[in-house]
């Protein structure tokens, strides 16, 4: 009886089950609202006090780390008058992994001495997105900013009419190069790539994601990919506008009920990116909370999506949290905050797309910040009009106001928070980086009190909130962008 009714659960409850219902919220939520975790340590942090000296630091900028944005113009490979032909590629990801394929599109076509096509955005399974690099980018800025570097079309041109997406999907093509490894060197490309240009005028590269490497580059490369990144890669109008009136709105101080009561220093805003949809719960193998319904559903998942061929899964729970493998929830993102200073008075932005078991997931985290903002707080229908139902530009205008953000924290590791990490330090804005591994050690000890967790995290975090870093071997550009992209000041 017991084994029948398993098998009719997909039946009962169709949407627990829905492979592709990754940005939904799930209809766990309703099945079995997730209970908090750290009951005791919420219940203080609810009844937590933060002096005003606590706050000022907090809140307080960067000082000056001794370095400075600097991407020198080049010297030795000023643009050729000839091309060698056009350079096609197919990014895949999300908005971020695209945003750094674009940057790398661009090295490698001034390594070829190719023609960029302006680069083809793949629908990403998990957003489902078809916005396009014009609807998310300002293409006129981007080719305007690289016009000395490199020559940029915005289309095919008519004799490559035929070279697109379904034209490589449909059978093996001597235009397209798909063995491009990861981290590719620059020879690589010169005996790979440029013999297609110099044979048909035209290749397409597919897939492009993490195909350059970040070591042994002519500093003129490396200076080119920051300047891609920092300068030439801006949103289009209407995502500045937007993003500019929701920080405005977050700067706009609220009328306190009681001024004794009103901490915050004025006009401030912290930046939470919280991804918590059902991809990564699942892809984690963690246990969330939810009981046997939600150990089930991610489970299923697992087996759809991936076939059960995930690493995690081979690990027990408290192996994953020890080693800081599972996404920060809700809960003990606000957990963090709280112990480290924020208090309830606090301008936290949520930059997410839905999470995974809904708004009951979040209501923990909505306790402890009232004041909590998002997208649809901030701007009416009307204003969000064109990037509803888009997942890249819901994106766009999230990393938009992130940048701009006082504080920004993600609750765990991820493109966007490597994007952001990068371009923060870039500006010497402060980014605060979970100690993962801290954290999943402290949240299992059970008996820990308050005061001995506040003192453990503020403790464990105190060179993870903005310190500049170095790139080290093998590190990406993108995410350490000192010393290729900045000088010492």
């Amino acid at each position: 009886m017991a084994g029948s009714f398993v098998l009719l659960l997909p039946l009962l409850f169709p949407t627990l089950f829905a492979p592709l219902s990754h940005a939904s919220t799930s209809a766990l939520s309703e099945w079995k609202t997730p209970k908090p975790r750290h009951s005791n340590l919420l219940k203080s942090a609810l009844d937590r006090q933060t002096n005003d000296e606590k706050q000022a630091e907090l809140w307080m900028p960067l000082a000056h780390q001794g370095w400075k944005p600097c991407v020198r113009p080049t010297t030795t490979m000023s643009r050729p008058e000839k091309s060698s032909g056009y350079l096609q590629v197919f990014l895949d990801g999300g908005l971020n992994q695209q945003r750094m394929g674009v940057c790398d599109a661009v090295a490698i076509a001034k390594i070829l001495n190719a023609t960029l096509i302006i680069p083809y955005l793949e629908v990403n399974p998990v957003w489902q997105d078809s916005s396009t690099f014009m609807d998310i980018f300002d293409v006129d800025h981007f080719i305007n900013v690289l016009k000395d570097e490199i020559s940029i079309v915005r289309e095919l041109p008519e004799e490559y009419f035929w070279s697109t997406r379904e034209y490589y999907a449909s059978a093996i093509r001597a235009t397209r190069v798909k063995t491009a490894p990861v981290h590719a060197s620059a020879n690589w490309y010169l005996e790979n790539v440029l013999p297609v240009l110099e044979s048909y005028g035209i290749a397409a590269i597919a897939p492009f994601s993490h195909r350059l490497a970040f070591d042994n580059m002519p500093e003129e490369i490396q200076q080119l990919r920051c300047k891609v990144n920092f300068e030439a890669l801006v949103f289009v109008p209407h995502v500045r506008d937007l993003g500019d009136a929701l920080i405005s709105r977050l700067r706009s101080s609220p009328v306190p009920v009681d001024d004794s009561e009103y901490k915050q220093q004025s006009g401030k805003y912290v930046v939470l990116h919280l991804r918590f949809d059902k991809d990564m719960a699942a892809h984690s193998a963690c246990d969330f909370g939810g009981g046997k319904a939600e150990k089930l559903a991610l489970a299923k998942y697992r087996q759809v999506i991936w076939q059960g061929r995930v690493l995690n899964s081979k690990f027990t729970d408290e192996e994953l949290r020890s080693q800081g493998r599972c996404p920060l929830t809700p809960e003990e993102i606000g957990l963090l905050l709280a112990a480290m200073g924020f208090d309830n008075t606090t301008r936290l932005y949520l930059a997410s797309h839905k999470v995974y078991g809904g708004e009951a997931r979040i209501s923990a985290l909505r306790n402890l910040f009232p004041m909590m903002e998002d997208k649809r707080s901030l701007a009416s229908m009307d204003e969000r009009r064109r990037i509803t139902g888009k997942a890249s530009l819901l994106a766009a205008v999230d990393y938009y106001v992130g940048l701009h953000s006082d504080i920004f924290i993600s609750a765990s590791p991820g493109n966007m928070h490597n994007a952001m990490v990068g371009h923060r330090t870039y500006e010497n804005r402060k980014t605060i980086r979970p100690n993962m591994a801290l954290l999943g050690q402290l949240f299992l000890n059970k008996s820990l009190s308050w005061e001995e967790f506040e003192e453990s995290l503020i403790e464990g975090h105190k060179k993870r909130q903005g310190l500049l870093k170095l790139r080290q071997p093998k590190q990406s550009i993108y995410t350490y962008p000192a010393p290729d992209c900045m000088c010492s000041a």
